[in-house]
């Protein structure tokens, strides 16, 4: 019998089309639409594979992708056949949402990761030159992973584990709850992972995408984060600060 798992979406279809921008090193304003609407379509092919459920946000978002793709796709209008909107960039609509989602969304990060101390009493810091001077440590800066990251660090890792052979049927019950204990109890006694570590049984296709489910579930509820420290660095999982979930 198949097995699903479904979880809700905790991020929409424009911090996808961003997370894809951002990650090809994009022009906002310059989208390549056949380039983007591939790997648009690709990320859902994959979530979908995991049993995710999608928002219908994300097909008409999908749709609107194609849309545009195929209006870049047709020849320019002949002289005395002008239409109305002629000569408009079609992504033009597109690209001044996600401006401005772009905007709300930065401000709105800003505010969350604004330390309260900060809110009513200022300090003044010292400067990191002055900081490596005094011997002092300067800390890495954690650049935490969002569901689209984890979901394209997931993919690499199916990738390197090569094409599943056949499917060995056991007695085993797996559940997500039991996974979600099972990475919490590791976490707690090494202190952190690695993200591939978390998947010791790389043979068991199964197990793995359980195990990449209830990660998926404890970084929505808040008990552990991914990040990394350089860009395109090794992912790290650790527990959330002050998080015991037993």
């Amino acid at each position: 019998m198949d097995y699903e798992v479904k979880l809700e979406v905790f991020q929409g279809p424009l911090d996808l089309l961003l997370y894809l921008i951002r990650k090809n090193e994009i022009d906002i304003a310059d989208i390549p639409i056949a380039l983007i609407t591939r790997q648009y379509l690709e990320h859902l092919e994959m979530m979908k594979s995991l049993n995710l459920d999608l928002a219908g946000e994300y097909l008409v978002l999908a749709a609107t992708l194609i849309h545009i793709k195929s209006r870049m796709l047709l020849p320019e209008e002949n002289e005395g056949e002008a239409v109305e909107g002629e000569g408009e960039d079609p992504r033009q609509e597109l690209v001044a949402q996600l401006r401005e989602y772009q905007a709300f969304k930065e401000a709105a990060l800003a505010l969350e990761r604004r330390p309260l101390l900060e809110r009513d009493v200022f300090k003044r810091g010292a400067r990191i030159e002055d900081a490596v001077a005094a011997g002092g440590a300067v800390e890495e800066e954690e650049m935490e992973m969002d569901l689209f990251d984890l979901v394209a660090a997931f993919q690499r890792l199916l990738a390197r584990l090569g094409p599943s052979g056949p499917m060995t049927v056991n007695r085993e019950l797996l559940s997500l709850k039991r996974c979600m204990e099972t990475i919490m109890d590791n976490l707690r006694q090494r202190g952190g992972m690695a993200f591939d570590d978390l998947f010791p049984d790389g043979r068991d296709r199964r197990k793995v995408i359980y195990t990449f489910l209830a990660l998926l579930e404890l970084v929505k509820m808040g008990a552990v984060k991914a990040f990394q420290t350089t860009p395109f660095g090794p992912i790290r999982v650790v527990l959330s600060g002050g998080a015991d979930h037993g």
